[in-house]
């Protein structure tokens, strides 16, 4: 039942007052923010279901799914989700064109945050301009969290720097005397990392003896993996995106070279990028881990893991379980639903905002036990620790303890 259908319900004062209710309703709907009706919210978001990251369209995809297994429970407040999601193609200029179909065209409450930095990056200025919402975007570059100048962006990813300070770590305790191959991604995404690998070596960045970069539209980075191995490094350090770590698992491997290889989270996908490359050819490989893996055994029975194995077989049945690159989407789309939850009947872009930017130990069911989450409407990062992982053949496993962002924050 509605706000205005309650009040008319209580005056029962006769045809009058069923008229001041109907004008009453007429005056409350016109006096909804676009994308909002008494019986629905419209979202909008864009994915790359083409294009030379076409792989991460699954992220869209959860999403999509996500709210489809909210809308069949009733919904959020009464009202269904509606989510309109268009390919972007991974192409800056296309998520450009489509964030203002939604927002122009279809107009659209907020956007259901996407997948890519440079994606992202391409809409943040008319997105803040327009004071549409961003929520919960998944990428860890820095500019991102610039809540001064750019408070209608709201990330949920740790920050890459962060990440590469504590890979940075690692590598001076496993291997004091590393002489270190990186390949990097020339984006925001490769730069952030570097810089925070760099940060994490401190004095002994020196360790570095090859630095090569690639562009996303390059069709192979073997050539690069060659060259790295050739420099006589003992570890190499891929950090781009999983059609090219795979490519450069599978070309160590046909080196028959072994040194400690790293590769960033975001690559880190058992079916996404480890499958393909090999499991054999994959074991030992390096990263870090903030969310659960739903085919480790040790947390296949929790109620939160099995939950999410039934929301994958009903509602993704063609992916495999196994492909964490649906992991994101899917907490993406769980922490818009929390903000909307306590909205309630507050529907408006600002408390919206207020609400996803003043988080406190709100935990997506597949993040690990122990994994912070909270921010401030000056401060947006919200994730704020991670493990280190090994893989073993079949499973990520954790290397020390807890490792808090914080500390590694620049």
């Amino acid at each position: 039942m509605t706000l205005i259908s309650r009040r008319t319900a209580i005056t029962g004062l006769g045809v009058s007052a069923l008229a001041l209710g109907r004008n009453s309703r007429a005056r409350a709907a016109n006096d909804y923010p676009p994308g909002i009706t008494d019986t629905e919210i419209k979202l909008g978001t864009t994915a790359p279901y083409s294009g030379p990251a076409s792989g991460y369209g699954l992220y869209g995809q959860a999403q999509t799914a996500y709210f489809q297994m909210i809308n069949d429970k009733g919904g959020i407040n009464g009202r269904k989700i509606n989510l309109i999601s268009l390919d972007n193609a991974f192409s800056p200029p296309k998520a450009v064109e489509q964030t203002r179909k939604l927002v122009e065209s279809e107009e659209v409450f907020a956007i259901a945050g996407f997948l890519g930095t440079a994606t992202n990056a391409a809409v943040q200025k008319y997105l803040n301009a327009k004071k549409v919402p961003n929520l919960f975007l998944t990428s860890g570059a820095e500019r991102f969290n610039n809540p001064k100048e750019f408070p209608w962006i709201v990330p949920f990813y740790p920050i890459y720097v962060s990440q590469g300070a504590a890979l940075g770590a690692f590598i001076l305790k496993e291997k004091p005397d590393a002489k270190i191959a990186v390949q990097y991604v020339n984006d925001d995404l490769g730069k952030d990392f570097l810089r925070g690998l760099k940060q994490g070596l401190g004095e002994k960045v020196s360790a570095i003896v090859k630095e090569v970069s690639h562009e996303i539209t390059e069709p192979t980075i073997d050539s690069q993996v060659a060259d790295c191995k050739g420099s006589g490094a003992d570890v190499f350090v891929q950090l781009t995106y999983s059609k090219f770590a795979a490519q450069g698992i599978r070309k160590v491997a046909a080196l028959g070279w072994k040194p400690l290889h790293i590769i960033n989270s975001n690559c880190a996908s058992i079916g996404g990028t480890l499958a393909p490359a090999g499991l054999d050819n994959s074991k030992g490989l390096i990263s870090a881990w903030w969310e659960a893996i739903p085919t480790d055994p040790n947390q296949q029975d929790k109620p939160a893991i099995k939950a999410y194995v039934e929301f994958m077989k009903k509602y993704m049945p063609t992916v495999s379980v196994d492909d964490s690159t649906v992991t994101p989407g899917f907490n993406n789309a769980y922490m818009i639903e929390q903000v909307l939850r306590r909205c309630g009947t507050e529907l408006t872009r600002e408390n919206l905002l207020k609400q996803a930017t003043s988080l406190k130990d709100e935990r997506p069911p597949l993040f690990l036990d122990g994994v912070k989450v909270h921010n401030t409407s000056s401060d947006y990062r919200a994730v704020h620790n991670l493990r280190i992982t090994r893989f073993d053949g079949a499973n990520w496993n954790p290397v020390g303890d807890m490792v808090d962002l914080d500390e590694k924050a620049s």
